[in-house]
């Protein structure tokens, strides 16, 4: 099951999403978590030591070898070069399974104590005034619409801040969104734009209230957000001392049960692959007629294979 963890830029999202994905490894979960957000934090979060450096390459650093890869034989893709990010899968692509052995996962996961980590990359000098950073996730894209994972197997993704996340298909190719909202009117505004956005193509979201201090706090996020909301976490002493540098103990029993809150509401979803597929093909064809057509030189639109039906059925694993 793929998972998004978005909200306000300081709501909380990289917090609950690195807590998140190590209650789940810690159950014995396969899982990885990605760090989507333009601030790379994730593996921080997950406890790799400030002084460190994230080993692992980031995938925006190898894109075209990651295009390589998951093209395959297919004929519809002619090259790296007329592979763009919403591309989707067909027969002859090679499918990646959560953690398989292949050369994506051997290149780019690095473990973070108990969690399995890869990273977008960061948007740096070179970036400014000639690229977004929508275009370094045009690799995460990539990998999530190869990836066929499967019952009881978790991917964690840390999002961009606020609706910008809206600005790729990136947001179709996930089981569940939780939304981090603060009891904070700015906040649940976020929440509203998210929600709307989502509704529009069926999107299911879900809200984790997060730094709720008493029951005026859980009142107002109950006005606000009504049956979106599924859990919440309070303010944590022990956050805020791993944080810190001091980190001993263990999460409080209270946010804990939060967070298999969240897991059983992810385990409640069926798996769409049906609506994964038709939202992969939807969006690639708004992008080529928009913008990749001309950008490419070539008719992406040919790319699209009538035929494939995507989910644990095709052999052309990796």
């Amino acid at each position: 099951m793929r998972v998004a963890f978005v909200g306000k830029g300081g709501s909380g999202k990289t917090t609950l999403s690195a807590l998140f994905s190590r209650r789940l490894a810690r159950s014995g979960a396969p899982v990885v978590a990605v760090d989507g957000d333009i601030n790379q934090h994730l593996a921080y979060a997950l406890g790799l030591d400030e002084e460190e450096m994230f080993a692992a390459p980031p995938l925006s650093a190898h894109t075209g070898e990651i295009k390589d890869y998951l093209r395959g034989t297919n004929p519809r893709i002619v090259s790296r070069d007329a592979m763009v990010k919403t591309t989707p899968a067909g027969r002859g692509s090679r499918l990646l399974r959560l953690l398989g052995d292949d050369e994506i996962h051997a290149r780019h996961v690095q473990r973070v104590g108990e969690v399995p980590v890869m990273v977008t990359g960061a948007f740096d000098e070179s970036d400014l005034g000639v690229a977004c950073y929508h275009s370094k996730l045009g690799a995460v894209e990539l990998y999530l619409n190869h990836l066929v994972d499967g019952p009881g197997e978790y991917v964690v993704v840390d999002m961009t801040a606020g609706a910008d996340a809206f600005a790729s298909g990136l947001f179709t190719r996930f089981d569940m969104t939780f939304l981090v909202v603060e009891p904070t009117r700015k906040s649940v505004s976020v929440y509203r734009q998210y929600r709307d956005h989502a509704a529009e193509f069926g999107i299911p979201i879900g809200v984790v209230g997060n730094k709720v201090t008493g029951e005026d706090d859980l009142d107002f996020l109950r006005l606000h957000v009504g049956d979106d909301l599924v859990a919440h976490c309070e303010q944590s002493a022990w956050v805020r001392a791993q944080e810190q540098g001091r980190g001993h103990g263990e999460l409080e029993p209270h946010n804990a049960r939060a967070l298999d809150r969240l897991r059983a509401a992810v385990d409640a979803r069926p798996k769409d692959w049906a609506t994964f597929q038709r939202h992969a093909v939807e969006f690639h064809l708004r992008n080529a007629t928009a913008w990749a057509n001309d950008a490419t030189g070539h008719d992406l639109t040919a790319q699209v294979d009538p035929d494939f039906r995507h989910g644990p059925a095709p052999a052309a694993f990796a």
